[in-house]
């Protein structure tokens, strides 16, 4: 099958990998979008340090059952459409049995730590799989995985009706976030340098938008970074209120480092908390794609076919797209 590859850091093509062959308790799917986050820049450029090289990238994935392994449970089918979690915890160190498998201390995943779904077909645990809704495409499908980890964050940071939220960042990540808070009730404004992508977030409800977050008061309830960029997180904890908190959502590299004032976390009783990729939130992600609760239009700018990869990398490095997506399948996938 094709597949694109990264053989080392710096080193991406697209070439022929031998066919998946499912495991116990594996399904092989037949992937029908793939969709690009800053996880598979990390990757192709060796910033990612849990990651194996040679790796077929890409974990925010659907598509159709081609192949059930053993042991598989009976429910599973051949033809099943799936968006696939990618998360893979051993469930056996102690995160894992206090119920934080995300925080799992040999944790691994679908595209970032073992082949994943830039490829024609990859095989998952039966597990990780859920039925996707006959109407839901497979580029909405491959959006789950995002909406996941959003869904996580906003549990992490907590909302009630009427709060006031700054959100840094208005790319894909920052306007799931936004759409979230936004349905629970929050008045959110969203701060992003690439002044391009404002609109965006004013046709999603957002009640001001702007370049600069640091012109903006500092009284929000709370503050959202979705840059993962340090000085963007130093802003955000600039503009929380006393009793303000701060959700640090963005991945920044490893070997960042932050200037905070640890008086004013104590004077102003600041919360700063992070949230971590997935957790107990894919079942509700994709619930919530089901019912219409995400604008999947204006998210997904791009989808390219599996041979021009490195091409979606890049739109996806420039900023030049939002949701950039892979369809292994072609246009028809």
């Amino acid at each position: 099958m094709r597949a694109a590859i990264i053989d080392e850091p710096g080193s991406t093509r697209v070439g022929d990998v031998p066919d998946p062959v499912p495991r116990e308790r594996q399904l092989v799917v037949k992937v029908g979008a793939t969709g690009i986050c800053g996880t598979d820049v990390h990757i192709a450029d060796g910033h990612f340090p849990p990651t194996p090289y040679p790796i077929v990238p890409g974990h925010e994935f659907a598509g159709e059952v081609v192949e059930v392994g053993p042991e598989v449970p009976g429910e599973w089918r051949v033809g099943d459409r799936v968006a696939v979690d990618p998360s893979l915890f051993c469930g056996y160190c102690t995160p894992c049995r206090n119920g934080h498998g995300n925080l799992c201390a040999n944790w691994g995943a679908t595209g970032d730590t073992v082949d994943g779904a830039f490829a024609e077909y990859v095989a998952v645990p039966s597990a990780n799989c859920y039925r996707m809704p006959d109407e839901m495409t497979w580029q909405q499908g491959a959006l789950v995985e995002p909406v996941s980890c959003a869904v996580h964050g906003v549990r992490q940071i907590g909302v009630e009706a009427g709060e006031r939220f700054l959100v840094i960042g208005a790319g894909t990540m920052g306007l799931l976030v936004q759409q979230l808070l936004q349905r629970a009730g929050a008045q959110v404004t969203v701060a992003d340098r690439n002044g391009a992508r404002l609109p965006r977030a004013e046709r999603l409800g957002a009640v001001a938008a702007v370049e600069d977050a640091g012109e903006l008061e500092a009284n929000f309830d709370a503050a959202v970074d979705c840059t993962g960029a340090a000085p963007a997180i130093e802003t955000a904890f600039d503009k929380v209120r006393r009793g303000g908190r701060l959700l640090v959502f963005g991945v920044a590299p490893a070997d960042a480092r932050i200037s905070l004032s640890p008086f004013r976390i104590y004077n102003d009783e600041i919360k700063i908390v992070g949230s971590m990729a997935v957790l107990h939130s894919f079942g509700p992600a994709l619930d919530l794609m089901a019912m219409g609760a995400i604008n999947s239009d204006e998210l997904l700018t791009d989808a390219l076919p599996l041979e021009e990869f490195g091409k979606a990398l890049e739109l996806m490095r420039s900023g030049a797209g939002l949701k950039v997506q892979v369809l292994p399948g072609g246009a028809d996938a």
